[in-house]
């Protein structure tokens, strides 16, 4: 930023620099003069890059056709030649050469182009050939500044390579690193093709509320904010849950939805405060009939984005063919720790010697939890699903029909990671209102990240609920699988980050 020859408050002289920023206001100043729009309204497309490129890259060196073409971008590079001017156009698809002459142009055209700056957004309009490089070229005959650039790009041959401030700035990351596009398109691909999936099944895509009264349906911290107008707190939706059952309950028979939920929790390569869930609930279905459903659409969609059941993710190939594997979690603990899950010394005792810290209050099923999240899931690479879990830390899955003390219940793990989560349902709603009971008891002693009652919940169930299957899917982490994303900042647009 250019300044006067003023001083700091320590009386220490500011030295006058000229910017980039400056020299391409004062290029702006001097456009505001010459016209009355300098930021133009629109501009009539004809082609994307990628469609010139298909259409004409099988021209000769030299051959030229008198097909006219419009196209518009940003100005990446530009190379001058005397009387001649190369540049290279970008737009969302590709990227494409561009060439000026001043002949055809006439000097004062051509001069405007000099002063044109990388980053500009420009429309030209011409005609194709090939140069004697063999480069598919558009010889312009007429060029238009749509919007003036006023800050530069990254150094072009290095891109935005500060991870860091490609989060913060995606839109330099999308211009810089224009592969970057490809990976959230796969993302829009994947959320299209589950949705088409779900929607050819019969099932029914809704919207629920994003601030709850009473935040459920998972063990988790909410975000709380303040409604003016009723004088009422009200909570950011930690799950999806509650009101899709409630829908079951109202006749619905197969609905879904995808949606944002907000957990006010920790950041780490796989969490991120707000990410994008899928929930879906189907009468008479239990969670055996989930894993079928959750095999089906993940190995589906995998084939549709790959061609393949067979990704690669940071190196490890992982297989997607159906079926996927089926291990209980209760015999996984009680093979890798060597202990007995009916004795809760000895699960204090493993605990103890893995420096797991539990609270006092920690009860057979938590420090069984515990466990398992320490020591068998990172282990988990192939698909797995790890089924039948304690009943106390699963208020809102129904009691296993062969052992009281499970529920069934699955988790899909997937190279180390959570991706799916899913019950058979509970349905009673004396047996709820218990389990609600006992998670407010649970929280009165500390463990902060147990449910709430919702009498309103309990009064739906008293109506009737069908049997129901139900299951949760992280999207995020599908799309850093299919994407072989190390972090899932990569594959959010704005993730959150901490203040400068």
């Amino acid at each position: 930023m250019t300044t006067s020859n003023a001083t700091n408050n320590n009386e220490t002289p500011i030295e006058k620099t000229t910017s980039e920023e400056d020299i391409r206001l004062e290029k702006l100043t001097k456009l505001r003069k010459e016209t009355p729009h300098a930021f133009k309204y629109n501009f009539s497309k004809s082609y994307k890059t990628t469609a010139i490129i298909e259409e004409f890259n099988s021209l000769e060196t030299g051959e030229s056709k008198e097909q006219v073409l419009s196209l518009a971008g940003r100005m990446m590079a530009k190379r001058n030649h005397g009387k001649a001017f190369f540049g290279n156009i970008q737009d969302e698809f590709g990227i494409l050469q561009f060439y000026a002459n001043s002949k055809k142009l006439g000097d004062d055209v051509f001069n405007e182009i000099l002063n044109y700056d990388v980053g500009d957004i420009i429309g030209i309009v011409g005609t194709p050939f090939k140069t004697k490089r063999g480069e598919l070229t558009v010889n312009i005959t007429s060029i238009e500044l749509l919007t003036k650039s006023l800050l530069p790009l990254p150094e072009k041959h290095h891109g935005l390579q500060n991870i860091e401030l490609r989060y913060r700035h995606r839109y330099i990351d999308l211009i810089s690193n224009p592969s970057i596009k490809e990976l959230f398109k796969i993302r829009s691909q994947a959320i299209s093709f589950i949705r088409s999936y779900l929607e050819k099944k019969e099932f029914m895509e809704v919207e629920t509320p994003v601030l709850h009264n009473i935040y459920g349906g998972a063990n988790a911290k909410p975000f709380n904010t303040y409604h003016n107008e009723l004088e009422q707190h009200l909570y950011l939706r930690i799950a999806l849950e509650l009101h899709l059952k409630r829908l079951i309950v109202g006749g619905f028979e197969k609905v879904f939805e995808i949606g944002r939920v907000f957990r006010n929790e920790g950041i780490s390569y796989k969490h991120n405060p707000e990410y994008t869930l899928l929930e879906l609930y189907e009468a008479y279905t239990d969670y055996q009939d989930m894993m079928t459903l959750t095999e089906e659409l993940l190995s589906s969609l995998v084939f549709k984005i790959h061609n393949s059941y067979k990704i690669t993710y940071k190196e490890t190939e992982i297989d997607f063919s159906p079926p996927f594997r089926r291990l209980k979690l209760v015999d996984e603990i009680q093979k890798q720790c060597k202990v007995d899950c009916n004795d809760i010394n000895a699960l204090r005792q493993k605990a103890k010697d893995l420096n797991l810290k539990l609270p006092d209050e920690a009860t057979k099923g938590h420090i069984i939890m515990e466990l398992y999240d320490s020591v068998i899931e990172p282990t988990l690479i192939q698909p797995t699903f790890i089924i039948d879990h304690p009943w106390e830390t699963s208020p809102l899955a129904k009691k296993h029909r062969d052992n009281e003390n499970l529920v069934e219940r699955f988790e899909l793990i997937i190279h180390g990671m959570e991706i799916a989560n899913a019950f058979s349902e509970l349905n009673d709603p004396e047996d709820q209102f218990q389990r609600f009971q006992d998670q407010i008891n649970a929280k009165e002693k500390g463990m902060e990240d147990s449910q709430v009652m919702d009498l309103d919940y309990i009064q739906a169930l008293k109506q009737g609920m069908p049997p129901t299957g139900g299951l949760g899917i992280g999207i995020d982490r599908i799309i850093m699988l299919l994407t072989n994303s190390n972090s899932i900042r990569d594959i959010l647009l704005f993730p959150h980050m901490r203040d400068k």
